[in-house]
């Protein structure tokens, strides 16, 4: 594994700090009807193409790779943050969870039918994205599905803000799909919500399929 650069070092840190509240704040996750409805159909995306298991890059606490298990899937969950996969491993004990990076994922080519990145990029550098996309296309097998959520930037090019936890980005959906069509993924679908009370942000999702 490649030696974690200076901003896998500060997201690790800042979500290993806030860990214990962070888990709090998500447990009644996905809460927006829209939002389970696309976890419920890439589900039923992911079934329909044959048994095999799924990873949630950046699962923190667990909660989304439970919800996913509850659909159906035979799901894994990676995170960056010990601390947050210690919380994610006693809250789920039936659950696998292991700690890694999104771009140097201990994982064979080929080997996953899905994989979930749920607001999980979005503290990514834009110029490393691209190395992001490259490794969730090495370990999915032809025809894998990726579903991604992320803050849409509502007109604006990409755009730092002031997340809660640590520096993140809002992007433009079309450049954000653009990205992930230059890594060899095929658009299925789209969906933007609006921000709902409490919340700052266009939300964004976005459901690709590995090319064969």
């Amino acid at each position: 594994m490649t030696e974690p650069s200076s901003y896998h070092r500060a997201t690790a840190a800042a979500y290993d700090a806030v860990a214990v509240l962070y888990a709090e704040f998500v447990r009644d996750e996905p809460g927006h009807p829209l939002d389970r409805a696309v976890l419920a159909a890439f589900a039923e995306s992911v079934r329909s193409t044959g048994p095999g298991p799924v990873a949630e890059l950046g699962c923190g606490p667990g909660r989304m790779t439970a919800h996913l298990r509850d659909l159906g899937l035979d799901v894994f969950g990676v995170d960056l943050s010990p601390v947050m996969i210690d919380l994610a491993r006693e809250t789920y004990p039936d659950l696998r969870f292991e700690v890694g990076s999104m771009d140097a994922l201990d994982l064979a080519d080929g080997g996953l039918r899905g994989v979930v990145s749920w607001y999980s990029v979005i503290h990514t550098p834009p110029a490393h994205v691209p190395a992001y996309f490259a490794e969730f296309r090495r370990v999915l097998a032809p025809g894998g599905l990726l579903l991604l959520a992320f803050f849409e930037s509502e007109g604006a090019p990409v755009t730092a803000f002031d997340h809660k936890v640590v520096t993140a980005y809002r992007w433009p959906v079309d450049e954000l799909a653009g990205s992930a069509g230059e890594a060899g993924f095929t658009e299925i679908g789209r969906m933007l919500r609006e921000p709902r009370e409490g919340e700052r942000f266009r939300h964004g999702r976005l459901l690709m399929r590995k090319g064969e």
